[in-house]
């Protein structure tokens, strides 16, 4: 069966404090586990890498062999699909460690997904960045 990923980073300045969000579902939508964790100071790429890794380990911890990764981040999904070369070291060295996670699956497919279809993780990473600096995004934009 394959298994569905959600992922997304979120970052309150670039670089700022920032967290991941991370929904995982099964082949009929229904949610299994999910994550939500602070990650430090971080910019927003990084973020969305960690946020892939965090994915790649839940689904893993599941015995999932089938994965489709769903980000909004169009720039990942590009550079881990090798459309867009990856010019950042340190995404590299992201890059390199979800792709040794990658290599536990059977297949992972990755889907680039607009933020309105992403929202899930979206929230679940803005709580969390919520919880760890005691400032919920609204304040932020007053």
């Amino acid at each position: 069966m394959r298994y569905i990923i959600n992922i997304d980073g979120a970052c309150r300045g670039n670089p700022g404090p920032a967290s991941v969000g991370v929904i995982l579902r099964d082949s009929t939508g229904k949610s299994v586990d999910k994550v939500g964790a602070y990650i430090g100071t971080a910019t927003n790429n990084i973020a969305e890498y960690t946020s892939l890794i965090v994915g790649l380990k839940l689904a893993l911890r599941h015995g999932v062999n089938q994965l489709l990764v769903r980000s909004d981040s169009q720039l990942m999904v590009r550079q881990m699909t090798g459309v867009y070369k990856i010019k950042s070291e340190h995404l590299r060295k992201l890059a390199m460690e979800a792709a040794s996670l990658v290599r536990q699956f059977d297949s992972v497919q990755y889907q680039s997904v607009p933020r309105t279809q992403n929202a899930d993780a979206d929230r679940i990473a803005n709580e969390a960045l919520d919880d760890a600096t005691n400032q919920n995004k609204s304040q932020i934009s007053k």
